[in-house]
């Protein structure tokens, strides 16, 4: 049975769940190499996260939308007063271990590329769990909402009413997934309304290749990073896309630009799963040829 549409007169909302926050830095040098002390040019701070990204650009594509996470300690505070400061829709649940940091080292000279540094992946807590599932089951039916990234503990009790809230979820509205790990190998047998997924994901699924995807899935979206974009939608024919040529600068976040263009077109608009990757296409080259993550200018030239 097909979960129930959100009224025609208007989009869904779309809910944006990451499982896995990140305070995260980013230093700018001139030119920069290992092994010494060196001073940044220019600091900056962002919160991080798969959901977060999807969420800051459908804002920006005007899409109703709202970031879910979890966020704990001085970290979490950290994250939070920059949601706020950007005007973002977010709703936090707390929880008592703090959010994992993580620094972007940025070479302006280019002799070097982006180096990403991650701290220890961090586990939302029991009762943070059960606040998010108890949120979810409260809001309306025909609703959108997309799992991103990674979520640490997927498979321990303490996740038992996130994964009950979302088979309930699959019942009454559209479930998409961009995950890997875990939550992909629960989510695949499922009918969800999209996954998204990278080349090296496919490969950790039954089979290995888009021959061998889910059945249950209704559309399905494998991306290799400038390479092509294979796709297909309930069951029919794998299709291809290439991503517009241009000049890298950073390709952080861009495979969640194309997710929310996905998410926009597809929800908002109707659109067919090859319109929606074509929609989604041009945002996602934008973002990896500027600086940070869905900050590059609008409308696209």
């Amino acid at each position: 049975m097909m979960p129930p549409a959100a009224p025609a007169n208007r989009a869904p909302h779309v809910f944006t769940l990451t499982g896995n926050l990140l305070a995260e830095r980013t230093f700018e040098f001139e030119s920069w190499s290992p092994g010494r002390t060196q001073r940044a040019q220019r600091e900056t701070f962002q919160v991080g996260g798969k959901g977060i990204n999807v969420a800051k650009m459908l804002t920006r594509l005007q899409i109703p939308s709202t970031a879910l996470c979890f966020t704990g300690g001085a970290p979490g505070a950290e994250c939070e007063a920059w949601m706020r400061l950007h005007r973002f829709g977010y709703r936090a649940f707390p929880t008592g271990n703090a959010t994992r940091s993580g620094l972007v080292i940025r070479d302006r000279s280019g002799q070097l590329a982006e180096t990403t540094l991650l701290g220890p992946n961090v586990a939302p807590d029991a009762a943070a769990l059960v606040e998010c599932a108890t949120f979810l089951d409260e809001q309306p039916d025909g609703q959108v909402l997309a799992l991103c990234g990674s979520f640490p503990g997927w498979n321990n009790p303490e996740f038992e009413p996130l994964r009950g809230c979302l088979e309930r979820w699959l019942k009454r509205g559209q479930l998409v997934a961009d995950t890997y790990g875990p939550p992909l190998a629960w989510v695949a047998p499922r009918p969800l309304a999209l996954v998204k997924i990278n080349a090296d994901e496919l490969r950790s699924l039954p089979g290995g290749c888009v021959d061998a995807l889910p059945e249950p899935v209704q559309r399905w979206i494998i991306t290799d990073g400038a390479g092509p974009v294979r796709f297909r939608s309930d069951g029919g024919a794998v299709q291809t896309e290439m991503p517009p040529v241009i000049r890298e600068v950073s390709p952080t976040g861009s495979g969640d630009v194309l997710l929310a263009g996905v998410i926009a077109s597809l929800f908002g608009r109707a659109s067919t799963l090859a319109e929606a990757v074509q929609f989604a296409l041009p945002y996602a080259a934008a973002n990896a040829a500027h600086p940070g993550v869905a900050d590059f200018p609008l409308p696209l030239s």
